[in-house]
């Protein structure tokens, strides 16, 4: 039977699997992070120019031990220390989700120690608590591959859904824009490298904007980008500025409804996170508009920002705080809402 509280100090193992990384962290107290490794399948994925989901479960199959003993060995720590696991069970692919509940449970099972099924869009938004304190409430945007959202942020355990994305994410309009270029994969980092040398008003993209709600849909401004390129001979020098004007299009959209949702909720603060949440532009715009509306804008560092371990252990650690257990038959789910029922 488990004590319905952990220690304050407790030292929690954290696996992440929901797409095609591999990672696992251990942290003490919830924010003290003591390792944090993250095994990357572009490699893999690269000559398909997107995640293919069957070959990234059977690699997350070969990666997953050595992930958790590297992690375990690099924060000086052995299981028998451990005092909980927070694993992502969802949302993601269901085949890749399997093995890391898998292996979290098999590890609480043996050692006798409570885990908890963290949602993965959960972990994004209190990742910012691996560096700062954040006064609640504030507006919470994701911004990924196969996420763009908005919430607010009421507590740790307390997320009231404003907005998702109706089609195309934003970081997969950026990386199906790089294959239409043919640029490679992931999209995200080219396109940015190329967009600092092109001139991000040369092509008027669409925004949209969706007036009249958060919702986000990214798959037309994709279609005008991809229609583009068919209809004109794109020469080398011409590929920056249409990588620039897409880019900027994008930004301008997720700026404008996440300062949007601060101003309608009354708050004066906004924290973005997710993988394209590292894009250098913007956060530069962000931080720009935000300045100008008397709004505070913060972002996890980059490494916090793309999928990690160390931000599952954060949410996992003040879900078992809050006395949450998930039983050893808890299941993997690819579609899982984030709002109010998914506090303890």
């Amino acid at each position: 039977m488990f004590e319905k509280f952990i220690p304050v100090e407790v030292i929690l193992l954290a696996i992440e699997t929901s797409c095609d990384d591999t990672a696992a962290a251990v942290l003490e107290g919830g924010r003290r992070v003591l390792s944090s490794l993250v095994s990357s399948q572009d490699e893999v994925h690269r000559k398909y120019g997107g995640v293919v989901p069957e070959l990234a479960s059977r690699r997350h199959m070969e990666n997953i031990v050595p992930v958790v003993k590297g992690t375990l060995k690099e924060a000086g720590v052995d299981f028998d220390e451990l005092g909980g696991i927070a694993v992502t069970r969802g949302p993601g692919l269901i085949g890749s989700l399997f093995v890391g509940l898998s292996t979290a449970k098999a590890i609480a099972f043996a050692r006798g120690i409570p885990f908890v099924g963290v949602n993965h869009l959960m972990g994004h938004l209190l990742a910012i608590f691996l560096e700062r304190e954040v006064p609640f409430p504030f507006i919470g945007m994701v911004v990924s591959g196969g996420h763009t959202s908005l919430f607010l942020v009421e507590d740790f355990l307390r997320f009231r859904s404003l907005g998702a994305t109706r089609d195309d994410a934003a970081g997969e309009a950026f990386d199906k824009v790089a294959k239409a270029l043919g640029l490679g994969y992931p999209g995200g980092r080219i396109i940015e490298e190329l967009a600092a040398r092109g001139d991000p008003h040369a092509i008027a993209f669409p925004r949209p904007y969706l007036e009249g709600s958060f919702d986000f849909s990214f798959s037309g401004l994709k279609t005008a980008v991809i229609n583009y390129i068919r209809s004109h001979r794109i020469g080398e020098d011409e590929v920056p500025h249409v990588a620039a004007s897409f880019q900027e299009a994008v930004v301008d959209v997720l700026v404008k409804k996440a300062l949007w949702a601060s101003a309608r909720f009354g708050v004066g603060r906004v924290v973005v996170s997710g993988g394209v949440a590292s894009n250098g532009r913007l956060r530069e715009r962000f931080l720009e508009e935000g300045r100008k509306e008397g709004i505070e804008v913060l972002f996890p560092s980059p490494r916090f920002c793309t999928d990690n371990a160390a931000m599952i252990g954060v949410a996992g650690y003040h879900l078992l705080k809050a006395g949450r257990r998930d039983p050893l038959d808890l299941n993997a789910t690819s579609r899982w809402p984030l709002g109010r029922e998914d506090g303890p």
